[in-house]
């Protein structure tokens, strides 16, 4: 695929509400690497959240929202692989088959990407000129790793980042007890599974834990806030489009 192909990018809604930083840190690194893009500005939620609880006529009516906004594009990029995997693996299934929201729904399947998977599968970039002084562990999301297979682009890009130091945590491909809504309904068992993974990244005696999901990263945050720990967390793209 040409690097100059215009690339549509899908700013997911954590991120366009409670982490405005992160999509500045997108369209930096898009600028930085002369990728030309554009940002729909009608674009609202994939309905992620609505189909996790079970709420598949609301998801529905989000999908076919996406469908329209974005079915034009010749490639779309998202800082999500949670919400990816929503487009890419749960559009198709939510509509009748072989109806034509589901052959529209396969079509926008095929081109969506995550951002890391992009980079590094797509386009062949490893290196994007990035600068970082200190140590970082990396924290595999579920999505990402488990329904999208993308482990390797994430830590690649890591490791060609000036002055950055990969520290692998113990077990970082364990969840970090988020899950959306699951966190809320079983607040107990998520508090007991995030705890365990902020030991891990303690434990690690790194300067940031490094995520390719917000929400992951905004759960991770609040126990090591409590702990009073000094590590930050920062979404990949934000290492990437740090000089």
């Amino acid at each position: 695929m040409n690097k100059n192909k215009p690339v549509t990018l899908f700013v997911q809604c954590l991120v366009d509400s409670l982490y405005p930083e992160v999509g500045t840190a997108l369209v930096r690194l898009f600028e930085n690497l002369k990728i030309p893009f554009n940002i729909p500005l009608d674009q609202t939620c994939c309905g992620q959240p609505a189909f996790n609880t079970g709420y598949r006529k609301e998801a529905v009516v989000a999908a076919k929202r996406f469908i329209e906004i974005f079915e034009d594009s010749q490639v779309i990029v998202c800082p999500s692989g949670s919400c990816v995997d929503m487009v890419k693996h749960q559009y198709p299934i939510l509509f009748e088959e072989g109806s034509s929201w589901q052959k529209r729904a396969l079509g926008i399947s095929n081109k969506i990407f995550e951002l890391t998977e992009y980079l590094v599968d797509v386009l062949g970039i490893k290196d994007v000129g990035a600068r970082f002084p200190g140590r970082v562990t990396y924290h595999d999301s579920c999505h990402l790793l488990r329904n999208l297979g993308i482990q390797d682009p994430p830590r690649r890009l890591i490791t060609h980042v000036r002055g950055c130091q990969l520290i692998e945590m113990a077990h970082a491909d364990k969840c970090c007890g988020f899950g959306g809504t699951f966190a809320v309904k079983f607040s107990d068992i998520s508090t007991a599974i995030l705890e365990e993974k902020v030991n891990h990244i303690i434990e690690a005696r790194v300067d940031a834990v490094v995520g390719c999901d917000i929400s992951c990263l905004m759960n991770i945050q609040g126990m090591l806030s409590r702990k009073n720990s000094p590590i930050k967390t920062l979404h990949i793209v934000q290492l990437l489009a740090s000089s």
